[in-house]
């Protein structure tokens, strides 16, 4: 199998040397590392001006934003698989091994991930190789990704590689213009087309409370774009019917969260807006609950609920270094 690595890079100087060198330290040896500065403007591709593996490829561009650099690392890619990797995180050595074993074990899937893991390390030091625990290392064969993102957070953008031929299919890769919510709109539509094997492993290293990290974001107001789209395309037939009721569904659970994030911030008002637009699913547990909360708990109960929610959701992802 040959993959190639696109590492969208973007102000992360003191990141990205660890992050190349967790790709070329893959015992399954990577095909190619397409490097694209997005207009960095802390000298993030000179930190990599002493990298003379000839499989490393460094490009720099005018700043784009995250789709258009992921989309440009996609044309070039010349594997048969493309695996992404965001310049602040980085691989295990066996990451692209594990991929390899699940497209062994589950032939049809076009989509292959692993687990992840979160750090908090913000130095850039490179990451030691971590212990992958073996009884979570089967292979999960995925029929419906949004059904399974309810369960827990199954891949993230520094643990998947697509094959190359079914990116080829599609009429659009990432949206361009996008910034949060823009991967897991790919993931979502891959899924609708093919099946997903993920090894339920942590194999990718996920690091947090970095500044400007594509993964931190503050407390949100509105859903993301994606959202509102898989909510048109799963009532005008786009998504496929037989992903018809679990697309609503994960609409109607992102917008509960959004009411209980309200909560937490205070704003009771903006709460209830977002329990009516998941009035889809009011009759579930989670949506009455919430309910509760927004018309009886005090605010600083909410928020510590939510936050207490929060690290209980994450804490099989969530490693401290």
């Amino acid at each position: 199998m040959r993959f190639s690595v696109v590492i969208p890079l973007y102000n992360k100087a003191r990141f990205v040397q660890s992050g190349v060198q967790s790709v070329l330290a893959q015992t399954l040896p990577p095909h190619e590392v397409i490097v694209i500065d997005d207009g960095s403007t802390d000298g993030g591709a000179d930190a990599l001006a002493h990298v003379t593996d000839p499989r490393v490829r460094i490009v720099r561009q005018d700043n784009a934003g995250v789709s258009a650099t992921r989309n440009r690392g996609i044309a070039m890619a010349t594997g048969d698989w493309v695996a992404f990797l965001d310049a602040d995180d980085a691989y295990h050595p066996e990451f692209l091994a594990a991929l390899a074993r699940a497209h062994a074990a589950c032939p049809e899937a076009d989509v292959l991930a692993t687990r992840h893991r979160t750090v908090y390390e913000p130095t850039g030091l490179p990451l030691e190789p971590w212990a992958v625990p073996e009884p979570f290392c089967e292979v999960e064969l995925v029929e419906d990704l949004r059904l399974r993102w309810m369960k827990n957070t199954p891949l993230c953008s520094s643990s998947v590689a697509v094959r190359k031929a079914r990116l080829m299919q599609m009429t659009t890769w990432f949206v361009e213009g996008e910034s949060y919510g823009e991967d897991l709109d790919m993931w979502f539509r891959l899924g609708d087309q093919a099946p997903v094997a993920v090894v339920n492993g942590c194999y990718a290293t996920v690091r947090a409370s970095v500044p400007g990290s594509l993964s931190s974001f503050g407390c949100r107001q509105v859903p993301p774009p994606f959202v509102l789209r898989m909510r048109e395309q799963a009532l005008d037939g786009t998504i496929p019917s037989r992903y018809h009721d679990s697309a609503l569904w994960f609409v109607a659970q992102y917008h509960i969260t959004l009411a209980r994030e309200a909560l937490a911030a205070g704003d009771r008002k903006r709460a209830l807006q977002r329990l009516i637009e998941a009035r889809y699913c009011s009759w579930s547990v989670r949506w009455q609950l919430t309910a509760l909360m927004a018309l009886f708990m005090p605010g600083s109960w909410a928020a510590k609920w939510q936050s207490w929610r929060v690290r209980s959701a994450d804490s099989f992802a969530q490693e401290p270094v």
